[in-house]
């Protein structure tokens, strides 16, 4: 049997051992941080991408919500527009009597012996001008007005007497006030 004897230094060698132990453990744990932060990368990769595709879909959302808001907005402007017409529709049908009262009213003041040229009407105020018989006649038909439930207010603003055809004749326009008007002031011509 040979015997073996070792001339090196044992601490030398021990040191070389544990050189080539730190070096694998360095190793390891450089491959372990790069392991980890590309785990980390695709972790923090994923989650960004998640929160991309949300934001999409939020803005797809807002952008549905925006455009049935205009839609709503615009069907506003059409209720807006038909309940306008509406309220015209239902003045017109509440003055179309009225205006049926209103002649009616002026048939029934007027006296045998009175004619009307014109009437118009300019909000609450009727302007009649006619021809009549006499001077009593028009105030017969002042008379008959201030009476009627319909009317109010007579005022005689001109009267003239005029010879038509060898007879004399009162000319005449009045005021009156007609308590049935719902017509927004503006000048109105009944009659020419």
């Amino acid at each position: 049997m040979a015997i073996k004897i070792n001339l090196l230094d044992w601490r030398t060698e021990l040191n070389k051992l544990r050189e080539r132990q730190f070096i694998s453990l360095l190793v390891f744990s450089a491959l372990l941080a790069l392991t980890g932060l590309g785990g980390a990368t695709f972790l923090v990769s994923d989650a960004v991408d998640l929160q991309t595709a949300r934001n999409g879909f939020l803005k797809n959302q807002i952008a549905e919500v925006e455009k049935k808001i205009q839609e709503i907005e615009e069907l506003e402007k059409v209720k807006a527009s038909l309940l306008g017409r509406m309220q015209i529709i239902e003045e017109l049908q509440a003055s179309r009597s009225a205006m049926v009262h209103f002649f009616d009213e002026v048939v029934n003041t007027l006296p045998d012996g009175v004619y009307i040229k014109s009437i118009k009407q300019k909000g609450a105020e009727v302007t009649v001008a006619g021809m009549a018989e006499s001077n009593g006649r028009v105030s017969a038909y002042m008379k008959n007005i201030e009476s009627s439930e319909w009317f109010a207010d007579p005022k005689l603003v001109v009267i003239k007497t005029v010879d038509l055809n060898k007879r004399r004749q009162s000319e005449f326009q009045l005021k009156f006030s007609n308590l049935t008007s719902r017509k927004p002031a503006g000048e109105a011509s009944v009659l020419p």
